[in-house]
């Protein structure tokens, strides 16, 4: 009788058992999956939306220093201009403001920054330095509007009330509108430090408002005047924002 030899000793010769142990090892100690390969794409840092503005302003200057190089800038400017008005034999000074004539309204723009010879010039200059420091110092945008309005008040009042056939030069009507602006705007804004401040600059610098009164030949009364008129103006407009925080809470307090 023949069949299929089976029993203990018999092996197939085309059975691997080596493959069957390879197996039982992998079940029994499987290996981790393979991480995939990073891309070549780097990945960008992650930032927060505060890194940036706090960086900013890390790099702001104090504003001091901002205040000291607007005011020292704008009184080196006008040395530059005099320099160049001398060496052209003083025909800059034309640009004046001429009253109440066509070519006289060029002044209300170009007349703060020409003086009659170095002497007037030195005589604007450290009272330029301080209030104009000062007024810059409680906020550049702020005191940049108030040097505007000044500028514009000033030229403009003293071309239509000039005398005839004179010319009005120098930067003494800015001057005298930052002193103005200087003592009055603590009343509007109600701000104890300013209105110290219009103490201080009214005790050291108060004797210049003389100079808006006529009487003195060959000095710009007009100019110093609205200048003047000017601060005051500037000081008003530009404290809108605390005379309307002021009456928002008398009407809420009224309210209650």
């Amino acid at each position: 009788m023949t069949g299929s030899p089976q029993g203990p000793g018999f092996s197939d010769p085309s059975f691997d058992r080596s493959r069957l142990d390879a197996i039982r090892d992998q079940l029994a100690n499987p290996r981790p999956a393979t991480p995939p390969a990073p891309t070549s794409r780097p990945t960008p840092p992650a930032s927060t939306p505060s890194a940036k503005p706090a960086a900013r302003e890390e790099k702001e200057r104090p504003q001091w220093q901002v205040a000291a190089a607007i005011v020292g800038g704008f009184a080196l400017l006008l040395y530059v201009i005099e320099f160049i008005d001398a060496l052209m034999d003083h025909r800059l000074d034309q640009w004046g403001i001429e009253p109440l004539t066509l070519n006289g309204l060029w002044g209300i723009l170009f007349a703060p920054l020409l003086h009659a010879n170095w002497e007037h010039l030195a005589a604007n200059t450290l009272p330029l330095l301080v209030l104009g420091f000062l007024v810059m110092l409680s906020g550049i945008g702020r005191g940049l509007a108030a040097t505007g309005i000044i500028w514009l008040v000033a030229g403009v009042g003293v071309w239509f009330t000039g005398g005839q056939n004179t010319l009005h030069i120098g930067a003494s009507g800015i001057v005298f509108g930052w002193l103005a602006y200087l003592l009055v705007r603590g009343f509007f804004t109600r701000k104890i430090a300013q209105v110290l401040i219009g103490i201080v600059v009214f005790l050291i610098y108060g004797s210049l408002l003389w100079g808006a009164l006529p009487g003195t030949p060959g000095v710009s009364w007009q100019g110093h005047l609205f200048g003047a008129i000017g601060g005051v103006v500037a000081a008003w407009m530009l404290s809108g924002p605390e005379r309307d925080a002021r009456r928002a809470r008398s009407q809420a307090s009224a309210a209650t």
